[in-house]
């Protein structure tokens, strides 16, 4: 399948199935348990907000990938390479969206438990990928042995949690994933799997965001952070090109050392840095409006990317 037709497929499958998806959790009034903690304008405006929209990802990822493999352009490894991570970090995020319905509560899975479940994926998915011991990191530069497994294994850990924080607004999360995938298609075009990849997580972002805009329609929940996460990385990997995550992943590590320093700055000084962190919170609370905080941390992002990209492209050899 070609790439103009592949996103054409994706994006209409989730811009349509997305709404029919929608319609359903309205009716079984499955809404978003906001964090009593959170800006209480969210409480406000965004109670009954329906959740899970990644469980749509998650299912269009299991469509193509089947449809991919059985018309002979995917390999069975290049399936597994491919949406292998995201669905399982897709599926660890759903269980923990299942249990905060259940529970009607803002807390899931524990935090421990959360993450013994995402090394696990990590691990397997790392073993299976490192067989030959080792992976690109980038073009004539591989890293092997068991710090290359284990820094394999940080990088994918950290790229689900690291989409989960940014998703805190409105479009902010999705609008940022499809930034990154046009850039993975930019900085490293070719007829692969992992350009299949970038495709089908542009056409998921792209969708997604027709119904996740402000006000949003629904939210993706952790299964679809988690997937979108996971793609991400997965791409960047059996592209052997794991630097891209970098330039790539941006913002989401901006938004992950944020709420680093604020921790360690309230267990260390009794002090916070930031009025609240994730730091995109931390703009509402000055006074911006939700939709500038959107547009300008895209464009924080996209300048961020082009910056990192730079560098790496002028300090490789």
């Amino acid at each position: 399948m070609s790439g103009f037709y592949l996103l054409g497929t994706v994006l209409f499958l989730e811009v349509s199935l997305q709404g029919v998806w929608i319609r359903f959790l309205l009716k079984r009034h499955v809404s978003q348990n906001l964090k009593k903690y959170g800006p209480q304008s969210h409480i406000e405006k965004k109670k009954g907000t329906p959740t899970m929209g990644g469980v749509v990802f998650l299912v269009i990822g299991v469509l193509l990938c089947s449809f991919l493999w059985m018309t002979g352009s995917w390999t069975g490894g290049d399936a597994l390479a491919v949406l292998g991570f995201p669905l399982a970090g897709g599926l660890i995020g759903l269980a923990d969206d299942l249990l905060k319905y259940i529970r009607s509560s803002s807390e899931g899975l524990r935090s421990l438990q959360k993450l013994f479940l995402q090394l696990a994926a990590g691990s397997i998915w790392a073993g299976i990928y490192m067989a030959d011991g080792k992976f690109g990191v980038a073009p004539g530069v591989f890293w092997g042995g068991i710090w290359g497994y284990l820094a394999l294994v940080f990088i994918l850990v950290g790229a689900l949690n690291a989409v989960n924080i940014t998703d805190g607004l409105d479009g902010l999360a999705s609008g940022s994933c499809a930034i990154s995938f046009l850039g993975f298609l930019v900085l490293a075009p070719g007829n692969t799997a992992s350009s299949a990849g970038a495709l089908i997580g542009l056409g998921l972002s792209l969708g997604f965001l027709r119904h996740n805009l402000h006000p949003a329609r629904v939210f993706m929940g952790d299964c679809g952070s988690h997937f979108l996460g996971g793609l991400l990385v997965s791409i960047c990997v059996s592209g052997d090109l794991a630097i891209l995550i970098l330039p790539l992943g941006f913002l989401m590590g901006i938004e992950v050392v944020s709420v680093i320093i604020q921790i360690a700055a309230i267990r260390g000084f009794g002090r916070k840095v930031f009025r609240m962190s994730p730091i995109h919170h931390h703009f509402e609370m000055i006074g911006w409006s939700e939709n500038r905080v959107v547009v300008s941390f895209w464009a924080f992002h996209l300048a961020g990317m082009i910056l990192l990209s730079t560098l790496i492209v002028i300090l490789l050899p």
